[in-house]
């Protein structure tokens, strides 16, 4: 572990408003990736990648460790889904590639020790002969720890024989991924299996605040949605529309590879009032060829009735903006999406935006948060999705650039938690608790500075004693720092300790214990 690495998340103003934020290169290599933070330690974040790729971060996403996925009997075939429990530990869904058995013929669920960097070797849920089970997603009830995953079925992958057609399964876990409900078919309208749009694909399921089951995807019925109100044993008779996607979910970008606008469902489980409003958010061609849109349809009743297509992207008709995935801050009810974006091009040349609504949906603030742009090259998969994450003004999003035939993972360090409102309290900087607490060996302290300040960092015994200093009356900017604090380094001893935050007259301290 690093010795006082100040680690900076510098958050300006007009970042803010305008500008970028700091990119951090995962790793390079890989696509399709799907990104998780635990929203008891937002320091700590897992991340998956196709087709085998797992990486952690302890440090809130500046720093990736990099490891690779196996399972032995079950294979790894990607369309990475990570997820995080109640009881903090992480879970890969993926594809598999069985020893015995048949490509992608069901769903792999592998959970993560962080004690250890271990996966179990997982289990699996879906499988039904040889049918190919294929874009698994998952979600944790965090009210009873229950975990959903839902997926699309195809009778035979990829045929165009009429008497074969996709549905969308569902399955649970109720004991913390030991063992998955057999699949049920949950979806009215059945697809084909041409992998297009026709074929039901694109569901992502979201808990709402008692417990209700939604999930929306799409087919040959256009956008459509369901629901459960018991845990999924029971789901309506008949899916309620949505929306249309007038050309389809399957669409062209120039330079992408394959591109799709299937589906994400999220529902706002905040104590804000819009508390229970499910969202789905989508893109496609409705006003052309050359011009593919980011989409969001809302329902305040539970899913019974859906507004009409509210358009994210806020730039001038004419320009992409593609592979949309999108998260609600569930302390506040913001909305947060991630996608491409060639508003400021007339080639193919994409930056990555992010979105923002702090009003359910009604209107949207898009920043680029990109540092550059890339050039993709349609010779190389660009992956199927990109992934967002958020807790408490915490947003990591992640994404893929594939500059000609080369690819690279990436996030970027956003923090909305120092906004303006924030900064005209007059209130010079926050402390907050660190984590690991108790601890043993090292932790990570972090603080916020809301407005420029000289300050001092240093730890104290309880009899008032100075016993380390960390930072010593420096000049630092306004935004978010992280910094590792090892006990080796000053010869502590088990027992308690404050650590104190100083600048001019005021003063902020937080009790921290060291432990065998």
């Amino acid at each position: 572990m690093k010795k006082f690495s100040l680690l900076i998340l510098v958050v300006c103003l007009s970042s803010l408003a305008f500008g970028q934020y700091e990119n951090i290169l995962i790793h390079n290599g890989p696509s399709e990736p799907a990104i998780c933070m635990n929203p008891k330690n937002t320091n700590e974040l897992v991340a998956g990648a196709n087709i085998d790729n797992y990486y952690y971060s302890i440090d809130g996403g500046v720093n990736w460790t990099h490891g690779k996925l196996i399972s032995p009997e079950y294979g790894v075939w990607g369309d990475p889904c990570i997820i995080v429990d109640t009881a903090g530990d992480y879970y890969f869904f993926h594809l598999s590639n069985p020893q015995s058995g048949n490509w992608i013929d069901r769903i792999v669920a592998q959970k993560y020790d962080f004690d250890t960097d271990t996966w179990t070797d997982g289990n699996y849920m879906g499988l039904n002969g040889s049918k190919a089970q294929d874009k698994e997603w998952a979600v944790v009830d965090s009210a009873t720890n229950t975990i959903y995953v839902t997926w699309t079925q195809f009778d035979e992958y990829g045929t165009s024989d009429p008497t074969k057609f996709s549905d969308i399964m569902f399955s649970k876990s109720v004991d913390a991924g030991e063992s998955w409900t057999e699949a049920k078919r949950i979806n009215e309208v059945s697809g084909n299996c041409v992998d297009s749009d026709l074929t039901t694909e694109g569901a992502v399921p979201a808990v709402g605040p008692n417990g209700e089951l939604y999930v929306a995807w799409s087919g040959p019925a256009g956008l459509v949605f369901d629901r459960s109100m018991d845990g999924g044993e029971t789901w309506l008779d008949e899916d309620i529309f949505v929306n249309e996607q007038p050309t389809g979910w399957n669409y062209t970008i120039p330079g992408i590879n394959r591109s799709n606008g299937l589906p994400v469902t999220c529902c706002d489980l905040s104590p804000s009032e819009y508390n229970g409003t499910i969202y789905i958010n989508w893109s496609d061609q409705r006003n052309g060829d050359d011009d593919t849109d980011v989409w969001l349809a809302k329902s305040t009743d539970g899913g019974n009735t859906w507004t009409d297509a509210i358009r994210v992207n806020d730039d001038e008709a004419g320009k992409h903006q593609f592979f949309t995935w999108m998260t609600i801050d569930q302390t506040n009810g913001d909305l947060l999406f991630v996608f491409y974006d060639r508003r400021n091009y007339d080639d193919t040349n994409t930056d990555v935006y992010m979105a923002r609504s702090t009003d359910g949906g009604e209107t949207f603030t898009n920043i680029k948060i990109s540092e550059s742009p890339f050039v993709p090259s349609s010779t190389v998969f660009f992956g199927d999705y990109t992934n967002i994450t958020a807790h408490n003004g915490i947003v990591r999003p992640i994404w893929i650039r594939a500059e000609g035939t080369s690819r690279s993972l990436w996030t970027a360090l956003i923090d909305l938690s120092v906004d303006i409102k924030e900064l005209e309290t007059n209130i010079p900087f926050s402390l907050e608790q660190n984590y690991p607490n108790p601890f043993k060996e090292s932790t990570y302290i972090s603080f916020k500075l809301h407005e420029p300040a000289e300050i001092k960092l240093a730890v104290y015994d309880m009899y008032g004693r100075e016993v380390a200093c960390m930072i010593n009356k420096r000049i630092m900017g306004m935004g978010k720092y992280v910094e590792t604090f090892d006990s080796h380094q000053f010869n502590l001893s088990p027992g308690a300790y404050q650590f104190v935050l100083t600048s001019g007259e005021k003063v902020q301290r937080q009790k921290m214990l060291l432990i065998n």
